[in-house]
């Protein structure tokens, strides 16, 4: 009996790794073989998964309605795009009212430019838009997932972490100073709550 294929799992990058994945690849020649984007911590992505805040929204298509949605992080910036082909993306990002927190499942796509440089960006499945507490516990639980690759970076025996290291010439440092940046400005925005709490109820 065959398997049904089952949904990839969503990687969740924080925006500086996400940004660096310029390299993808296929495990197979069939054609409907799924593309991956290869995370300079060592691993794959066919799916990912962000939250932040959409800080700015235009729709950039000629014949039709193509939007570009801006998405922060506390490391950086995603850019994801909707068009006709992700519908209810698009509508979302049509009607959506900049600032607002939201979280993001996509595929990665890169575009390389006249200029030979390679843009990352993401093709939205679904966006929700969610609270702050949402996105505070994705900035930990990314962090998480970050350590986990960066300790098994060195392993001998991880498949691409070996061709992260082949593809990219980028010291997985970098990416652990951002994750604790990231852990930090959860904190600071934590100890602001009661005050503005406070400020609130007086």
């Amino acid at each position: 009996m065959s398997q049904a294929p089952t949904r990839e799992l969503a990687q969740r990058v924080f925006a500086s790794e996400f940004n660096d994945a310029t390299y993808t690849f296929k495990e197979s020649d069939d054609e409907r073989a799924p593309l991956y984007a290869l995370l300079p911590t060592g691993a794959r992505a066919n799916r990912v998964f962000i939250v932040g805040t959409l800080t700015e929204k235009s729709d950039v298509g000629e014949d039709s309605e193509y939007w570009q949605g801006r998405i922060v992080d506390p490391t950086g910036t995603f850019f994801v795009y909707a068009g006709q082909y992700q519908p209810e993306a698009a509508a979302f990002l049509r009607e959506a009212e900049p600032p607002a927190y939201v979280a993001i499942v996509g595929k990665p796509r890169t575009y390389e430019t006249d200029e030979s440089d390679v843009n990352v960006s993401v093709r939205p499945e679904s966006i929700t838009e969610v609270d702050v507490g949402t996105r505070d516990r994705w900035v930990v639980e990314t962090a998480e997932r970050t350590i986990e690759r960066i300790e098994a970076f060195e392993d001998d025996a991880n498949e691409y972490a070996t061709m992260a290291r082949e593809e990219y010439d980028l010291p997985v440092e970098n990416y652990q100073q951002n994750l604790l940046s990231a852990l930090e400005s959860v904190e600071e925005s934590e100890e602001d709550e009661p005050e503005e709490t406070a400020e609130t109820t007086a």
